[in-house]
């Protein structure tokens, strides 16, 4: 019998929907931790990243045209679930600071153009109301920490615990709007379908109820803009997909009343939420990452772009796999579908070209039926974050991955040159295919490469802790799927990490 778990353990595991097996498993990777990826290369233009011309542009929008007019089900992801308070890092260091004038760069060019927050006027609401005085009095006063204070704490806008979906990023003339309510405006302009266009947030369950309320309070305006109808809908992390917390020496991590922590297991979590969808091609875009009206046109032609790539890939993939279930090749078929998975989806497997009739067969047909992506990605400006590589998978096969530098031996100096002499960064600007030839769904979960999680160090009352990310939503949660990659214009590149990213041209 397992020593490990105890009686009130297993009830708490069982609570969660986590197995002990499941459970066992996570301490053992705390002992024995992850491994690097073996990289064949950074992906560059030329070793795995298209640029496709004009021409060829205009080819995948009228594809992405076609396949909307034929009334698939279409879905844009957006995973917003995070709180916004490493936005306002800063800021909270300024208002609990000893200081109380801005001194730093940052607190200089917050208050130096608060105007420019499209949350401007109501913070300025906020501040008479707490304090009897507007933004420009409590500044000239030198009253700067109540400023900070009435965008930070819960009686002002309560910036400071929001996610960053319900915070107001872009001034109209109409009113400012919400992240939610641009991804709702990216929604009608390229993934509505049969007149109608399908959103899903992944939200945390203490904020689900305030999502809820906003969408009820705009949707009717954006329907008559655009003239659709939204189908929005809200899901959250599961408590299954959360992870133990261990203790410095591998054990489980109790809590003051002997009971199991548990963290939430990080985004990659919401590969079960992305599983769960009954759609066929699912866009996926990181709540912070959108731009004014006046900027949309690019954003929308290479979401299009990218979109069409992926249906014209996968029709000639679901061409192949209807020709080895009907038994419709010969060697020369055969060749051509060899080619289309080492030219088309950029997966080498060594020894293929070669092998016997009945293993080409198999190995084809593994390649082909399984979920698809087409990914975005900008020159690399300096912005941290992950990167396309050509990586070794376990099967030994040599395929597209997005990934995190802690996934890299920074030991191995070639590897390490691979990755600061890398050209492109991942804006994490996705278009799936999650439907096989028949239009069953894939069951996503299948196609993790668990080895690739990490361990990061917290604290909890005092006491350090390791906490287990499960592998990230875009690295290792889609290691099994085939991967293509297009660079895009940096301008479809526009995240917001801090605040004072909002007064960057991009956001004006």
């Amino acid at each position: 019998m397992n020593r490990t778990f105890t009686s009130e353990d297993r009830k708490q595991l069982a609570r969660k929907g986590i197995s002990e097996q499941q459970a066992e498993r996570q301490l053992e990777q705390f002992r024995e931790g992850f491994p690097y990826l073996r990289l064949r290369g950074a992906a560059a233009v030329g070793n795995g990243i298209l640029t496709p011309s004009d021409i060829e542009c205009q080819g995948f929008v009228e594809a992405w045209d076609a396949y909307k007019a034929a009334g698939h089900h279409i879905t844009k992801f957006v995973p917003a679930s995070g709180a916004a308070s490493r936005m306002f890092k800063n800021m909270f260091e300024f208002r609990d600071g000893d200081h109380d004038v801005p001194q730093t760069d940052f607190e200089r060019a917050y208050f130096g153009n608060i105007h420019k927050f499209a949350f401007f006027p109501a913070l300025d609401e906020a501040s008479k109301r707490l304090y009897a005085k507007g933004v420009d009095e409590l500044i000239e006063d030198g009253s700067y920490k109540q400023v900070a204070a009435a965008m930070l704490n819960p009686e002002g806008l309560n910036y400071g615990q929001l996610p960053k979906g319900l915070l107001l990023f872009h001034t109209y003339p109409e009113g400012p709007r919400t992240p939610l309510e641009e991804h709702l405006v990216e929604a009608a302009l390229y993934a509505a379908s049969d007149g109608q266009a399908d959103v899903h947030f992944t939200v945390s369950a203490e904020h689900r109820q305030l999502f809820e309320a906003l969408v009820k309070a705009v949707l009717p305006a954006y329907e008559k803009k655009f003239n659709i109808k939204y189908r929005v809908s809200f899901s959250e992390q599961k408590p299954s997909t959360d992870t133990l917390a261990a203790t410095m020496d591998n054990e489980p991590f109790r809590t003051a009343n002997g009971s199991l922590l548990f963290r939430p297991g990080g985004h990659g979590a919401l590969i079960q939420n992305l599983s769960d969808l009954q759609s066929e091609v699912v866009f996926i875009k990181n709540i912070d990452n959108v731009v004014p009206d006046r900027l949309k046109p690019a954003t929308t032609l290479w979401k299009q772009v990218i979109a069409g790539i992926l249906v014209s890939l996968q029709r000639t993939a679901f061409t192949y796999l209807e020709m080895l279930d009907e038994g419709r090749y010969g060697q020369a078929e055969l060749d051509e579908m060899c080619r289309f998975v080492l030219n088309d989806l950029y997966c080498d497997i060594p020894g293929l070209a070669d092998a016997d009739t009945e293993t080409k067969v198999a190995t084809l047909r593994r390649k082909l039926n399984r979920p698809m992506r087409v990914c975005g990605v900008v020159r690399n400006v300096g912005e941290p974050g992950g990167g396309p590589f050509l990586a070794y998978n376990p099967d030994g096969s040599v395929s597209l991955q997005i990934l995190e530098s802690s996934q890299i031996d920074t030991h191995n100096p070639a590897y390490m040159k691979m990755f600061t002499d890398g050209t492109h960064f991942n804006p994490v600007d996705l278009v799936c295919a999650i439907r096989d030839y028949k239009g069953n769904r894939f069951d996503l979960p299948q196609y993790v490469d668990p080895a690739t999680g990490f361990i990061s160090f917290k604290s909890k009352d005092g006491k350090e802790l390791k906490a287990l990310e499960l592998p990230g939503l875009w690295n290792g949660a889609m290691s099994d799927w085939s991967t293509v990659f297009v660079e895009v214009p940096l301008e479809t590149f526009n995240p917001v990490k801090t605040v004072n990213d909002l007064l960057r041209e991009q956001h004006q």
